[in-house]
């Protein structure tokens, strides 16, 4: 399901058309707000920026949101940057898509929103100022800070997107795996070594997974979530448990 890894490739690829004109739009009314053909029509694409999960289009009106929800994923003048989601359909097809913005009255879509379970949505002009600290802005004292004095989960916390914008199920498990946090633990018991190292794990480890693919291409890859193999640290079973309704990975002998 989109992070804020896919979201974040996903907005480079909508760079190419920056400069374009939207000349004809169609869009999911079910997922958008009113009026919203009339408003992107004759909008000149000036840039696009990622706000935590959200893709934010830029135009010399309206800004357009883009919001992914499970299974959302775009495709740039008929190409995707990433073929398939992991917990999606492998299919492309058009009764799926959400939004079609064109740029060649000829054309194909330059910018297609293809949603398989239509939990995404379109919005314009969103607010994203209660979103915490980005995913690739994270420092040890922002993510104090951050934190607070929470008494939930470490791992709920971290889905909180007004804590760290950005992180999904499956990076939360990586960075704390790689921090060594056990994730059951209450947010406001880490200490300074603590909050440092998942800082840390997350400057470093998201990039990487990032350029390899996406969220699905870390250590606890969607393969090792299903099957909980030995920890590849240190050799003892994975364990897979639910927290805070959202199912967790961890290794209970490292992560304390």
């Amino acid at each position: 399901m989109p992070e804020g890894l896919e979201a974040e490739i996903w907005r480079s690829e909508i760079e190419t058309v920056v400069g374009r004109t939207v000349v004809d739009a169609w869009v999911d009314e079910r997922v958008a707000p009113p009026g919203f053909v009339g408003l992107v029509v004759g909008a000149r694409l000036e840039g696009v920026r990622r706000a935590g999960k959200i893709v934010l289009i830029d135009t010399d009106g309206p800004t357009i949101g883009l919001h992914f929800g499970m299974t959302g994923r775009v495709l740039v003048d008929g190409v995707s940057a990433i073929d398939r989601l992991q917990y999606s359909s492998s299919r492309d097809d058009a009764q799926w898509d959400r939004l079609r913005l064109f740029t060649d009255a000829a054309g194909m879509p330059a910018v297609r929103l293809n949603d398989p379970r239509r939990l995404g949505r379109v919005t314009l002009d969103p607010d994203v100022s209660a979103l915490g600290v980005d995913i690739f802005a994270v420092t040890p004292a922002r993510m104090r800070r951050a934190l607070g004095e929470r008494r939930q989960a470490i791992k709920t916390v971290l889905l909180d997107q007004a804590v760290v914008a950005g992180l999904g199920n499956m990076c939360a498990d990586e960075v704390l795996w790689w921090a060594g946090i056990d994730p059951r633990r209450p947010a406001c018991a880490l200490d300074e070594p603590d909050v440092a190292r998942l800082a840390t794990a997350i400057r470093r480890r998201l990039p990487v997974m990032m350029r390899r693919g996406g969220s699905h291409r870390g250590t606890l890859s969607p393969m090792v979530r299903s099957t909980c193999p030995p920890c590849e640290r240190d050799g003892y079973p994975l364990r897979r448990d639910t927290i805070g309704g959202r199912t967790a990975v961890w290794c209970p002998h490292h992560q304390r």
